[in-house]
């Protein structure tokens, strides 16, 4: 690390190595604490999870069970041993708890009094987070897998949904409606991100193996398509068509920063893109 910081400070290296390998040294380093305890409440798998990041100590989780759970994680008695204690359940006794699994739970990106989830259950709910009840709920002809809200968006208030349908639905909070679909995937969507950097450009991941990145104010259909052989039409698919993985694209992940996304698939790589020229960097696998 102090050769990075030495060539840092002569000017000789960039500073994205720096922070790289700042994060690289920080993950080998990750372990579990075993200090800390959650209370178990799912009776079963845990399928998402979120902090919010006002304060960074309220949590939420979704199980395959339908239950979702607030936890407070501030240790309130100050014991270095402690178990952060769930504060409030949407439990099997409620009359508006998801019937089947709830695949994502989201915060409210500005505040936590509102918080957002979605289920195989063919809905998406917006919970008012003091009484507990769905403020606002969508209805899907198919599962929903996936949805997500922009933690920068100040012009919109969208919330990019992934269904069994290969389009891409976005739901307007303010007209509790939704109002615009993105098409051109071929299969089920199972993962949407919006940029941390631009509010209106989202990425999206299906079981077509593609991903695709979109500027939502455009009626023209993606920007591009990240293609894992950057343009050799000698490796392209038998299909002719530009593909992000072997398998199903099934995770997205901005960058802090918004210059890079990460995406998974069931072909077992990660791969590292430029999120502004869909460029493969080639630096995982």
């Amino acid at each position: 690390m102090l050769s990075f910081l030495y060539a840092r400070q002569s000017g000789l290296d960039d500073p994205v190595r720096l922070r790289r390998a700042e994060s690289t040294r920080r993950v080998l380093s990750l372990e579990l604490n075993h200090d800390r305890d959650v209370d178990r409440i799912h009776g079963n798998g845990i399928n998402s999870l979120d902090i919010e990041a006002i304060e960074g100590r309220y949590m939420l989780s979704g199980g395959s069970d339908g239950v979702i759970v607030v936890y407070d994680l501030e240790n309130s008695s100050k014991k270095p041993h402690y178990t952060c204690k769930a504060i409030c359940t949407v439990g099997r006794s409620s009359r508006y708890v998801h019937k089947f699994s709830v695949e994502t739970v989201q915060w409210y990106p500005h505040d936590t009094g509102m918080f957002v989830s979605s289920s195989f259950d063919k809905t998406m709910k917006v919970w008012d987070t003091e009484t507990l009840k769905p403020a606002e709920e969508f209805q899907f002809d198919g599962n929903v897998y996936c949805h997500h809200m922009s933690s920068i968006a100040r012009k919109h208030c969208l919330i990019a949904v992934g269904t069994k349908d290969p389009k891409v639905q976005l739901c307007d909070l303010k007209s509790g409606s939704r109002i615009h679909i993105l098409q051109g995937h071929r299969g089920e969507i199972l993962s949407v991100r919006w940029s941390p950097r631009y509010e209106h450009i989202l990425a999206t991941a299906s079981t077509d193996s593609r991903v695709r990145v979109w500027d939502v104010r455009r009626a023209t259909g993606s920007l591009f398509t990240l293609d894992e052989h950057n343009g050799d039409k000698s490796k392209v698919s038998s299909e002719g068509v530009n593909t992000a993985h072997n398998g199903r694209a099934n995770g997205l992940c901005f960058t802090d920063d918004g210059l890079y996304l990460l995406t998974t698939g069931t072909d077992d790589r990660m791969r590292l893109w430029n999120s502004a020229t869909g460029e493969n960097t080639l630096q995982l696998s």
